[in-house]
């Protein structure tokens, strides 16, 4: 009885992040990202003008984007740059339906931090 417990309590937080997300598409942790885009349903162009659509960003506005493994989801995510505002917005669209997952604001402060981070 104490390993199912201990095993619930390691099992239920990874399955609460993927639940969060409430995305289609859960790939194997461990799957190298070359392997990502065999399992995309959609592509990254109609991921795009999902997130663009979203914020309704305009022309003028610099994307940047990948597939990536997100919270246990294969997720488009975006970081749009909008003319005359600071900071980003990161839209993260579902790789299996194009649904936007997630839409949140980062200050210039939080994207130079998220940056350091992935250089290390």
């Amino acid at each position: 009885m104490k390993s199912l417990i201990a095993g619930a309590i390691i099992i239920l937080p990874a399955s609460g992040f993927a639940a969060g997300l409430n995305c289609s598409i859960h790939p194997q942790e461990g799957t190298p990202d070359s392997s990502l885009p065999k399992f995309a349903k959609i592509s990254e162009t109609k991921a795009r003008k999902a997130a663009i659509a979203k914020i309704k960003a305009p022309r003028k506005s610099h994307i940047e984007g990948e597939l990536e493994v997100e919270q246990g989801c294969l997720v488009y995510s975006f970081d749009i740059k909008l003319p005359g505002k600071s900071g980003i917005e990161v839209v993260m669209v579902d790789a299996g339906t194009g649904k936007v997952l997630s839409h949140t604001h980062e200050s210039q402060k939080q994207e130079m931090q998220e940056r350091s981070k992935e250089k290390n």
